[in-house]
């Protein structure tokens, strides 16, 4: 494809950004992160198919959720690039963001209703953490901030 010659269903990057609302920069990231792709003219510059709008509001109000990019990712990369995500597609992607939500709605409230228990406490294997550490149930897998190495090593791992 070349510059003097551009369907009117593609779209530059400078369009897409204006369009939807978002720097450049961001459209960038987004496809360095598999969350949107583009095509290339001769020329070497990204042009879009137009459903790369919808797929940006999706990813836009996804974050604006609190879901992670990576839990994103998960949701559109089944969908083929240069597909617009139809009705169902969405609300198979809302389905699962309800599940998300509630886990994190269901851990704030509980965080909220045991905070004046945790007042000093840091959650790094004390005693009684009604939140972390029920009971000490940690204190038997280790000493000091179980959590935290605990955390470190799954993430390790996920590297």
């Amino acid at each position: 494809m070349t510059e003097s010659y551009r369907p009117s269903s593609l779209l530059t990057v400078g369009e897409v950004a204006d369009r939807a609302g978002v720097a450049i920069s961001t459209l960038h990231f987004y496809e360095s992160k598999g969350l949107i792709s583009s095509i290339r003219t001769r020329g070497n510059q990204r042009r879009y198919s137009k459903d790369i709008l919808r797929r940006i509001a999706i990813i836009r109000t996804a974050q604006g959720l609190g879901i992670s990019l990576k839990e994103i990712c998960g949701f559109v990369k089944p969908i083929p690039a240069g597909k617009k995500p139809t009705a169902a597609d969405v609300r198979e992607m809302i389905a699962t963001w309800r599940g998300v939500l509630q886990k994190r709605i269901d851990g704030l409230t509980q965080l909220r209703d045991h905070l004046d228990g945790c007042i000093g406490c840091g959650c790094l294997s004390l005693e009684e953490c009604p939140l972390r550490n029920p009971s000490d149930e940690l204190g038997a897998k280790g000493k000091g901030a179980v959590l935290l190495e605990n955390a470190r090593s799954e993430h390790a791992a996920a590297d």
